[in-house]
């Protein structure tokens, strides 16, 4: 069985998509069989992977509204190898009203996950940056959280509020569900801004913090532009040297965790 991980933050422009877009290619690469779940209704992670979201037959959308569509059914490749996507579409946009009305509403991702979840090593949901009910959807269906946090000088707000709603959500939907780690992006070791964040990011979440960072890098910003991963846009960037590092510190701590 594999592990279900929600890349989330409520706050924007924290490196979420680039994070999940690099994280899940670079264990694609290594071997692992790896689904992403894009339940974002921007659809960054489809299109930054190259998929032309007005072409799709199925979404996710498709799968968390209606319930005749298998999940399977919805899953594409990414051309990668061992990386395959069910991507967001623009209806996803509506779907967090249409969700109120529906049974089971916060439990409907839990519901089309579990049904593939025997097929792959890893599933990374892609969240948006918002704490409605396609996120609450996430933090229900998945095993723990990985929250990637920009080295900016509001790095730290709104985590309270983030840290809030997963303990509720653990209290009330999903009762295991535990933070995988934090992973620190957008780093410039050339300002004390960025090093200063560093070090109040580790006394708040103390051990969870990553030890690699993740750069501001040129190349990574530039990827999903082209629809690449940035192991396929630059492989020799510090972007795409990051990202094939912290996979290695990803799957060390995986390993110590199943001891």
């Amino acid at each position: 069985m594999g592990t279900a991980i929600a890349i989330f933050n409520q706050k924007g422009g924290v490196g979420k998509t680039t994070t999940n877009i690099n994280l899940a290619t670079c264990l694609a690469l290594k071997g692992r069989r790896i689904l992403i779940m894009d339940i974002d209704p921007q659809g960054n992670t489809t299109s930054g992977l190259g998929i032309n979201k007005r072409e799709l037959e199925y979404s996710l959308y498709n799968v968390l509204i209606d319930n005749t569509v298998d999940p399977k059914d919805a899953i594409i490749s990414t051309g990668i190898p061992n990386l395959w996507i069910i991507p967001a579409s623009v209806e996803l946009a509506g779907a967090e009203i249409e969700l109120v009305e529906l049974e089971g509403r916060e439990r409907r991702l839990k519901s089309a996950l579990d049904r593939v979840k025997g097929d792959y090593d890893y599933i990374f949901i892609d969240c948006p940056p918002s704490l409605g009910l396609l996120t609450i959807n996430s933090l229900t269906a998945v095993d723990s959280v990985l929250i990637p946090i920009q080295c900016e000088f509001y790095a730290l707000e709104g985590v309270s509020q983030l840290m809030s709603t997963i303990k509720l959500v653990q209290k009330n939907l999903n009762t295991s569900l535990y933070v995988q780690g934090v992973i620190l992006s957008m780093f410039d070791g050339r300002t004390n801004l960025s090093i200063q964040v560093v070090e109040e990011v580790k006394k708040y979440f103390k051990e969870k913090v990553y030890s690699t960072v993740i750069p501001r890098n040129v190349k990574l910003a530039e990827a999903p532009g082209f629809g690449l991963p940035i192991t396929h846009y630059d492989p020799h960037s510090k972007g795409a040297e990051a990202y094939r590092e912290f996979a290695d510190e990803f799957l060390a701590g995986e390993s110590r965790r199943r001891r």
